[in-house]
């Protein structure tokens, strides 16, 4: 992916560190962060919400990170922290990484062909398990995300990560055996409909003769 296609993030070095020094540049609309890696010592960074927001939601694998008045530099999210009531980052790690060499990341995975699917057009449903996948390759080739082929899988049959094709270059991490989809066979909830229907009538019949029982003695 050339330079130029990559989202730009601009941040300023901060010398706010601590959790009070964090929760301040929150409060004042700042997400903190910290870069590291390309033989460089960690360093802490404050960047606009706002702006991390639009760049994340690019999607991108690499990203240009611009520090100050630095020449941008490829880097690539490490980790997001976020806030366990509002769904937010509060915190983001990001490893400056180098084109020419071989890094990991954690990209979507998605399911493809799902429509041709045998035991869809069976009436199956498509349970799609496994969200993301970590994936090796060099920074300059990762993907945005990984496609997993569903189109040939059969009602009951599964797809594991083993069977996952990734592009030409990369390497997919994790436990081959893991899940990503199954075609599971459709729930009958017409006859369970039924059923519950029945039930009453049952116990209707048994009220009325209780009654005129009653009435009778």
């Amino acid at each position: 992916m050339a330079g130029a296609q990559r989202p730009l993030l601009e941040v300023e070095e901060r010398a706010e560190l601590g959790s009070r020094a964090a929760r301040r540049l929150r409060r004042a609309g700042l997400i903190p962060g910290v870069i590291y890696g390309a033989g460089h010592e960690p360093l802490p960074f404050k960047v606009p919400a706002g702006r991390l927001r639009q760049v994340l939601a690019e999607g991108a694998t690499v990203i240009d990170v611009k520090v100050g008045s630095g020449k941008p530099a490829p880097a690539v999210v490490k980790e997001q922290q976020l806030d366990p009531v509002r769904d937010v980052v509060i915190h983001v790690d990001l490893q400056q990484v180098r084109l020419d060499e071989r890094v990991t990341a954690v990209v979507p995975l998605e399911l493809a062909g799902g429509d041709d699917a045998p035991g869809v057009r069976q009436g199956g449903v498509l349970d799609h398990v496994l969200w993301e996948v970590e994936i090796e390759a060099l920074a300059s080739d990762l993907p945005e995300k990984i496609l997993a082929d569903v189109s040939r899988l059969e009602l009951g049959s599964t797809l594991t990560l083993g069977e996952v094709e990734p592009p030409a270059g990369v390497t997919i991490l994790g436990d081959p055996d893991d899940v990503v989809a199954t075609i599971v066979p459709p729930t009958r909830e017409d006859e369970g409909e039924a059923g519950a229907e029945e039930e009453p009538e049952v116990a209707g019949r048994g009220d009325s003769q209780g009654e005129g029982e009653g009435e009778s003695s």
